[in-house]
């Protein structure tokens, strides 16, 4: 019965998780681009700035709703995974590294979006939609690579963690039997 516990607030940590990294990756890249917020964001959610306080406030309203799902694609399969484990307690450990694990390789992936739009998308043609009139296209584009390399990332992160899940419970068989 405890691993249900387990499994649940395995849950809720990792959709907390997805969505602070949406939040705090949101500030980040509205510090980089306004206008992918401004000219973009706030179109695609239906928001206006004035309805959270400012931009600040609708930022981290669209980096919330933007990821919270997230959380709940990657904890459901990771937690359900976890049920290999014999114990409630190893389980909790392994979740609580596979998260880390996620957490790192989502971070990773965007800052390594930040320098893929930076030193080579920025100076190409893209075939993404660009809104009319960006004072800073480059920025712009930046951006939108980050938060495409983050996506991807959680896909990656998510692929990793599970490996690692399996890994650790083949790894504990075999030192069962030693």
């Amino acid at each position: 019965m405890r691993k249900y516990g387990v499994f649940t607030s395995f849950i809720f940590i990792a959709i907390l998780v997805a969505a602070v990294y949406g939040i705090l990756h949101d500030q980040i890249t509205y510090s980089i681009s306004p206008e992918y917020f401004t000219k973009f964001k706030y179109k695609q959610f239906g928001f206006e700035p004035e309805w959270f306080g400012g931009h600040r406030s609708t930022v981290a309203a669209i980096g919330f709703l933007a990821t919270w799902w997230m959380g709940l694609f990657i904890g459901i399969p990771l937690g359900l995974l976890s049920f290999i484990f014999p114990t409630h307690k190893i389980m909790s450990k392994v979740l609580r590294k596979a998260i880390i694990l996620v957490l790192l390789i989502t971070a990773m992936a965007g800052i390594a979006g930040f320098f893929y739009g930076k030193l080579y998308l920025t100076g190409k043609e893209v075939n993404w939609w660009l809104p009319e009139n960006l004072s800073d296209r480059d920025a712009f584009i930046i951006v939108g690579c980050m938060h495409n390399f983050s996506y991807a990332g959680g896909l990656i992160a998510l692929i990793s963690a599970l490996v690692y899940i399996f890994k650790t419970k083949a790894s504990s068989k075999l030192e069962q039997k030693s």
